[in-house]
């Protein structure tokens, strides 16, 4: 790992009262913007506004509504669901991840409310997927985010193991199997794809480490440790990963609190980035929160993650900037600056919900 730091930046205090009011600026900003949720997005094409850019939005809004029970954000979500018929985006025989994360949400709104409506349509997509004997399906590691946590979300609301057990096969595939294995344990991070396993290699030579790819691994095995509990089988597993994980990524932090889009090899895509460095800040927040991972070793790096996100991403008005565009490596939409706006505006903004909710409890002592 080349980017370890020697000098640390300087956290400025924050209270948890600070932190949610920037996370309900930045989300206010991005309600007024988009004040009619099942408008399809258009960028290059029209697309429905439950693709998984816009499902990933309400992950970060489910999130912040579990610590400002606003009933606005339930107005919102419950509308866009609606629209949707609570379906996955291409319907009930889509086996894509992308497609089924909104299911993430449908979840969530049946946990409070157990109405079954809101979860038929997954769940007979999630029979049908499993129906198909295939276990291969997350060939790309932003999959493991967009999907885990509706098998992992479903085994919850419904207490049936076979969802659970399927998930947790497929993450072994993608991780141990696709490309080789796609998790490289002696670093600590996952290639995006078999495109980016050796002997790809970045112009100076270092392994291609995407950090938003990583992010999403990481964001997912929250996600799923949540749902199951430390008890489960599983837990154990997932948890050593999620350690080899916040080790290596600590190490990649750069001195101003952020990190690079590209992890490991800042000569080729350094700079700058929101996303990645939304989604470790909400993986170590929990960490802590959960003593999985050492307050004293990783405190700092939230507390420093956070003083960069508000000090060099969020502007006045609650707009987000360095936020990649959507890709699949570091070179996707470059360059990144504070004033770009990038290609799709929703799941910038729930990555950052994501990690200042989790921020935000950290700071509450939970």
């Amino acid at each position: 790992m080349v980017l370890a730091t020697s000098v640390m930046a300087t956290a400025q205090d924050y209270s948890a009262a600070d932190v949610l009011a920037t996370a309900q600026k930045a989300n206010k900003y991005f309600m007024t913007k988009y004040a009619d949720p099942t408008i399809p997005t258009n960028v290059n094409r029209i697309r429905p506004s439950n693709l998984w850019t816009r499902a990933v939005y309400y992950e970060g809004l489910m999130a912040l509504y579990e610590i400002d029970p606003d009933q606005k954000y339930i107005d919102y979500t419950d509308r866009w669901a609606n629209f949707h018929q609570w379906t996955p985006r291409n319907g009930i025989k889509t086996t894509d991840a992308d497609d089924q994360c909104c299911g993430q949400t449908y979840l969530d709104r049946y946990m409070t409310t157990h109405d079954e409506r809101m979860i038929t349509h997954v769940r007979e997509n999630l029979d049908y997927q499993m129906s198909t004997g295939k276990i291969g399906y997350w060939t790309w590691i932003d999959a493991i985010q967009m999907a885990m946590p509706v098998y992992s979300k479903m085994y919850r609301a419904t207490g049936e193991r076979r969802y659970l057990d399927h998930a947790m096969k497929m993450y072994t595939w993608s991780r141990d199997t696709c490309g080789g294995g796609l998790f490289n344990t002696a670093e600590g991070l996952w290639w995006r794809d078999a495109d980016y396993v050796p002997p790809y290699k970045e112009s100076d030579g270092q392994n291609c480490y995407w950090s938003r790819g990583s992010g999403w691994v990481y964001a997912a095995l929250v996600k799923v440790m949540t749902d199951i509990g430390r008890k489960d089988k599983y837990y154990k597993q997932l948890r050593k990963d999620f350690i080899l994980m916040s080790e290596a990524l600590l190490k990649c932090q750069r001195e101003d609190g952020l990190w690079n889009p590209s992890l490991v090899s800042p000569v080729t895509y350094g700079g700058k980035e929101l996303t990645g460095t939304a989604l470790f800040l909400y993986g170590m927040s929990w960490g802590i929160n959960n003593k999985v991972l050492k307050a004293k070793k990783f405190r700092s790096a939230c507390d420093r993650a956070w003083t960069a996100l508000v000090r060099d991403c969020v502007h006045p008005d609650g707009f987000l900037g360095y936020v990649q565009g959507t890709g699949k490596d570091p070179s996707a939409g470059q360059p990144v600056t504070y004033t770009k706006v990038p290609d799709f505006e929703d799941y910038g903004t729930g990555c950052f919900l994501l990690g200042a909710v989790e921020y935000y409890r950290l700071l509450k002592g939970k």
